[in-house]
């Protein structure tokens, strides 16, 4: 085993906005380890997001990749008014640095911007912000064990869903 590089951890990601953008759900969930956490925190004022899941408000938070399975099955099963239909997303990643990285595990800083087409209101969204993604490495393939987004918009002037940021 050895530890992943820039472009190995670049890779990564962009496999994950490739699945989102496609709808391919199941190989978005394969790539995160049974135990991930996805997070968008709140912000409590203009400089300060939440820190705290479990006590602090939160935009999204999933705890397992079982909370992750079930928002996906949601969201294809026709049920989530949110998710149909579906809208068009494109996410682009860029400034991904390497912030630590050994055999086992790693962390990530990204910038990111989504594209949204809703088709619902005809109307165009960004969302963007900032990505942290914690990476462990699980028989030799790396995969996500945390995702944590601080989404920078202001408003947030549609559904704000795991695919569309």
């Amino acid at each position: 085993m050895s530890a992943i590089d820039r472009e190995g951890a670049e890779e990564l990601l962009y496999r994950e906005a490739l699945a989102l953008d496609s709808g391919a759900w199941d190989d978005w969930l394969a790539l995160y380890t049974e135990d991930a956490t996805f997070w968008v925190p709140a912000w409590r004022d203009e400089e300060n997001v939440t820190q705290d899941p479990d006590s602090e408000l939160s935009l999204i938070y999933y705890q397992g990749r079982r909370n992750l399975e079930d928002r996906v099955w949601r969201a294809r099963s026709g049920l989530s008014v949110a998710s149909k239909p579906r809208p068009r997303v494109v996410h682009a990643i860029t400034n991904v640095l390497l912030l630590t990285a050994n055999d086992a595990q790693a962390r990530t800083s990204s910038s990111f911007a989504v594209h949204l087409y809703d088709k619902r209101s005809e109307r165009t969204h960004v969302f963007f912000g900032r990505y942290e993604h914690a990476l462990r490495n699980e028989a030799g393939d790396w995969r996500i064990a945390a995702k944590k987004i601080v989404l920078l918009n202001d408003v947030i002037p549609t559904v704000l869903d795991f695919y569309s940021i």
